[in-house]
């Protein structure tokens, strides 16, 4: 019984998606792709674009064509949950509640961390002394305090949180990267005193992180999120979540 092609193009992906995730960095070109598996162009180029569809290749045409190989990381993530909740008609401010139950336990297991004085406390501190740089730069304090944000889920210690919970994170960045974007070309930006005091509590987060106190680094993240939210929320609480393909990836790959 002749075997249907789509059905060889998925076996084709499959083979080479687990190649992708167990970190291939490219793949075989497709004539060597037709010679190893022993099956047609039609299927290679079908299992590229099953791949493709995914996010983990970009297919290269022309005379140096090929397929460029993405990692899937808290960006891809972030844009398929985001499909997920806009196709579930998710509002913004069903997302900021559930942050507001997640992110602040980020914020006390980094406080918990043995090496938190080596590793967390010094990119954050950074972090923070750039954002106090900016705050006359309506779109580019939002960038760099949302950074913040992503490097408090990435200090956590348990790897499935940082995978979870940092997908919503960098969903949400998206969402108020936007937001910040259109509200500063309508010169409507919240005031850099506004801003200062955002800056000012960032560094009292870090400042308790640093002291291990995982207790007021958790009360301190859930009432600043509250806040920082409540600014995009004040107009967009019905609105419906919108996947983003630039939610923006986390600043760190290993802790």
């Amino acid at each position: 019984m002749r075997i249907p092609q789509q059905r060889i193009a998925e076996t084709v992906a499959g083979e080479l998606r687990d190649r992708i995730l167990a970190g291939a960095e490219r793949l075989p070109t497709q004539d060597q792709l037709v010679a190893e598996f022993g099956v047609s162009y039609p299927s290679v180029r079908e299992a590229l674009r099953i791949l493709e569809t995914e996010g983990l290749v970009t297919v290269r045409r022309g005379s140096v064509g090929g397929a460029e190989v993405h990692r899937p990381d808290e960006s891809s993530a972030a844009y398929h949950l985001g499909l997920a909740l806009q196709g579930a008609a998710v509002s913004l401010g069903d997302l900021a509640e559930g942050l507001q139950l997640l992110e602040p336990m980020c914020a006390a297991e980094v406080a918990r961390r043995p090496d938190r004085l080596r590793t967390a406390v010094p990119a954050l501190s950074r972090n923070v002394d750039a954002c106090a740089e900016v705050v006359a730069d309506g779109a580019a304090f939002t960038r760099i305090a949302r950074e913040f944000h992503d490097l408090m889920v990435e200090f956590t210690p348990n790897a499935t949180v940082r995978h979870v919970v940092g997908s919503l994170v960098a969903l949400w960045s998206a969402q108020e990267q936007m937001w910040a974007d259109a509200v500063v070309k309508r010169g409507e930006y919240p005031s850099p005193a506004r801003a200062r005091g955002a800056v000012r509590t960032h560094r009292r987060m870090v400042e308790v992180i640093a002291a291990g106190d995982a207790v007021a680094a958790e009360r301190i993240a859930r009432k600043h999120l509250a806040a920082t939210q409540a600014v995009l929320l004040d107009r967009f609480t019905d609105d419906v979540v919108r996947a983003a393909r630039h939610a923006k990836p986390h600043l760190r790959r290993s802790c």
